[in-house]
């Protein structure tokens, strides 16, 4: 093909079934400026042709496909590349970097999840213009040339899933363009986290996790003062945890967990006011545990494996500071008689708690509060009178196992406006559905997840079992209103904007990414919809209803035992055929709810048939074999992209990584940290654009 078209600038075929080795007659094509083959069947090795490609070329994306062997020598002809995407492949080879290093047009690269082996070459210092930077999961060893000093404008180093070694070079922490991220964990590094890190004060995340660093955590790790993300977990670091720490106001999620740290936990720790995450467990800490600001909550700081440890929240079975311990040391004999007996004392006050949960009592109400707003208890007869007694005119949703009232308490003198979500416990599963909701969001906080604020569980006026869930009330109800607004008098119809759309997606995005990579077990909700995440007044979005939720690593699963996983139109194909639970399937869901965002169309539309769906319907389009892209475009959209307010390219990126999220296979699908990068690329893109345009009317 290339060879007939000598002209061919782009050539873009990504996230097809294209099989066979490339070919080498692409090299031919002397006025190349893009190739992009990503996500494909491709396999065999990357041709010796290359070399002789359009010394024009500019970007070079090979990613996700099956193509193995070394990388050719000829590659460094292509002296104005600058974006080699290769990663997840079988690329092999010591000597594949050190050619890589002499290409030095390059702004991004990635050959991350390949076989590469060997060292990282000093000519890696070549690349002074390199902004992105990833040789993750390879099989590279040795240890990190000082002439990384020399990539002054590197953003992004992930070297994490590697075999290097030895110590972290000071003259790594001299590469102050750091922002997005450094990642060095799972190696074998030793010595001590260099006090020169005090020069990344543009860093977000800071992850040395799993190496062999000893040593104490330095102060002037507190100057990274931009630090939202910083995993030191799996090492062998030592002493106290430093209090010039106290300027990491950002910070999002801090582990510190299996190492040797030993002292008190940090007062400011309850300041933080960003923190989702603090895990202090298996060190030496002692002392009295935090409760007051942020941390208190349970779900927030983790200080398991900790034996000197007491008080805290009672959600961490600690025992109480205020018991003295004897002067005199216990015998072995003693200490095995006192565990014996504690253990089942233990074992027999759980049991009889059990027992009493599990017993109804006519007219008790049992409420367990998880929230920090609500210091005082709510009983059945509190919700019945915030919500009118449960009046339709309350009512503001109905879903599979229950209905949603909106009502008013007051607590301490303040009225809080709340969403009480009551079961019905008639319907089969409802009852399981609490319970998983109530264990799930036990274990999760975050700032794009709906806010529960206490559990009620006991019997209604009639001596029934009435349970319920109060949440945080959101004022601008369901992205499935905004969506597809009904038309009425009284209540005109409400649109989002692009960027609207695109804010929203991305809060969905980063709600995903935390269930499923940043809790100690990934959780698979199941059921990801417009009808379950919510906007509140900042029109932020919040996923709810984790009813049909599930913890990933519960054995056996291979089904909902409710017997239920998720919407029609919403849930994977796989699941239809009996498959477990997976996050791929939630990735699907989220794929067909971002094409629903910016096509305007359900996932069963009325308009499909002869086995179109919204996914293939768009793919289409995409490629240029169906529908027009501004047919497949919202409406409402259009018109801003006709009137220049947003780039077409914009959407076609964003169409792209709804169907990349929704292939029918699990394995090809993106995941959630792949997603939120590539929105958050739109993003800021999208600023980009709309820029010139606000000076200009300003002039």
């Amino acid at each position: 093909m290339a060879t007939l078209l000598p002209n061919l600038e782009n050539f873009y075929v990504p996230f097809n079934q294209l099989t066979g080795s490339l070919p080498p007659s692409l090299s031919n094509a002397s006025s190349m400026v893009q190739l992009q083959l990503q996500v494909n069947n491709f396999t065999g090795s990357v041709p010796k042709q290359i070399g002789n490609l359009s010394s024009s070329i500019e970007i070079l994306v090979l990613d996700n496909n099956q193509i193995s062997g070394s990388i050719p020598e000829g590659l460094q002809n292509l002296v104005n590349l600058e974006v080699l995407l290769a990663n997840g492949n079988k690329l092999s080879g010591a000597k594949s970097l050190s050619i890589i290093g002499n290409m030095q047009s390059l702004v991004q690269l990635r050959l991350d999840n390949n076989d590469i082996a060997g060292y990282v070459p000093l000519s890696i210092g070549n690349l002074n213009r390199l902004l992105v930077l990833r040789l993750a999961n390879n099989y590279l060893d040795g240890g990190i040339p000082t002439a990384i000093q020399n990539c002054k404008s590197l953003k992004l180093l992930d070297l994490s899933n590697n075999n290097l070694s030895g110590v972290i070079p000071t003259q790594l922490m001299g590469l102050t363009s750091l922002s997005m991220g450094l990642n060095l964990s799972y190696n074998h590094f030793t010595g001590s986290i260099p006090i020169e890190v005090e020069n990344l004060k543009n860093l977000g995340s800071l992850d040395l996790s799993h190496n062999m660093l000893s040593d104490s955590i330095p102060r002037s790790l507190g100057k990274c003062v931009s630090l939202e993300s910083v995993r030191l977990q799996a090492n062998l670091l030592r002493g106290t945890i430093p209090l010039s720490l106290d300027s990491l106001r950002g910070i999002r999620l801090f582990d510190l967990s299996n190492n040797n740290l030993s002292g008190q936990i940090p007062k400011f720790f309850e300041q933080m006011h960003s923190l989702q995450l603090l895990n202090l467990s298996y060190n030496k800490f002692e002392g009295e545990v935090l409760t007051e600001g942020v941390l208190n909550n349970s779900i927030i700081i983790l200080v398991i494996g900790n034996v000197n440890l007491c008080g805290g929240l009672p959600g961490l079975n600690l025992p109480p500071c205020n018991l003295r311990r004897p002067k005199k040391r216990l015998s072995y004999k003693w200490k095995v008689c006192i565990s014996t007996v504690s253990s089942m004392i233990l074992l027999i006050f759980i049991a009889s708690s059990l027992l009493v949960f599990w017993m109804k009592s006519k007219g008790k109400q049992h409420i367990v509060s998880s929230g920090d707003d609500f210091h005082t208890r709510v009983s059945y007869q509190s919700l019945h009178k915030a919500t009118n007694g449960f009046s339709t005119t309350n009512l503001i949703g109905v879903g599979s196992f229950g209905s949603v009232y909106k009502g008013v308490v007051n607590i301490n003198g303040e009225e809080i406006t709340i969403a009480v979500k009551v079961f019905n416990l008639q319907h089969s599963g409802a009852s399981k559905s609490f319970m998983t909701e109530c264990e799930v969001l036990k274990n999760i906080r975050h700032r794009n997840l709906v806010r529960i604020l206490t559990v009620c569980s006991g019997v209604d006026y009639q001596g029934n079992d009435f349970k319920a869930l109060v949440y945080e009330f959101v004022v601008n109800g369901s992205l499935e209103n905004w969506l597809h607004p009904v038309e009425s008098v009284d209540d005109p119809p409400r649109h989002l904007k692009f960027h609207q759309r695109l804010n929203v997606a991305i809060n969905i995005a980063s709600a995903l990414d935390y269930i499923h990579n940043l809790g100690e077990t990934p959780i698979v909700h199941c059921d990801l919809k417009p009808d379950n995440v919510l906007l509140d007044e900042d029109m932020v979005a919040h996923v709810g209803d984790f009813g049909l939720a599930r913890f990933l690593e519960s054995p056996g699963e291979t089904s909902s035992s409710i017997g239920i996983k998720g919407t029609v139109g919403y849930a994977p194909p796989e699941y239809g055929m009996g498959n477990e639970i997976s996050i791929e399937g939630d990735m699907y869901s989220f794929g067909i709810l971002l094409l629903e965002m910016f096509t305007g169309r359900r996932p069963i539309d009325e308009s499909f048939s002869d086995g179109v769906n919204l996914q293939n319907f768009v793919n289409t389009a995409l490629l240029g074999q169906g529908s027009p892209i501004s047919k497949v475009v919202d409406p409402i959209l259009l018109n801003e992209i006709l009137h220049g307010r947003i780039p077409e390219k914009a959407l076609i990126s964003i169409l792209e990584i709804g169907v990349a999220c929704s292939f029918d296979s699990p394995q090809e699908r993106l995941n959630s940290s792949e997603v939120l990068t590539r929105l958050n690329r739109q993003l800021a893109l999208l600023m980009i654009f709309s820029k010139p345009k606000r000076e200009a009317k300003g002039l």
